[in-house]
């Protein structure tokens, strides 16, 4: 298991937990990023916001919120 900003360009996984307060684990799965949905990272650069693309749709999320998002890899197999 990884953080979410862990995760290099290109790399995909499915979402295992979501950690943090009420809100921000409201505010994430209201816009679709819940446990069991898989998620790729479009970009990953230091200090900028992490654009990812999940259920069909581009997300920029804010870098340390990322580190509350626990992430299973998946192999360049497609198994997770």
């Amino acid at each position: 298991m990884k953080k979410l900003v862990e995760l290099k360009k290109e790399e995909s996984g499915v979402i295992a937990s979501i950690n943090g307060d009420t809100r921000f684990v409201s505010r994430i799965t209201s816009i679709g990023i819940t446990p069991g949905c898989k998620i790729t990272i479009v970009k990953n650069e230091k200090h900028r916001p992490l654009l990812v693309y999940s259920r069909d749709t581009m997300i920029a999320l804010n870098r340390k919120e990322c580190e509350n998002i626990i992430v299973q890899p998946i192999t360049q197999g497609g198994a997770a």
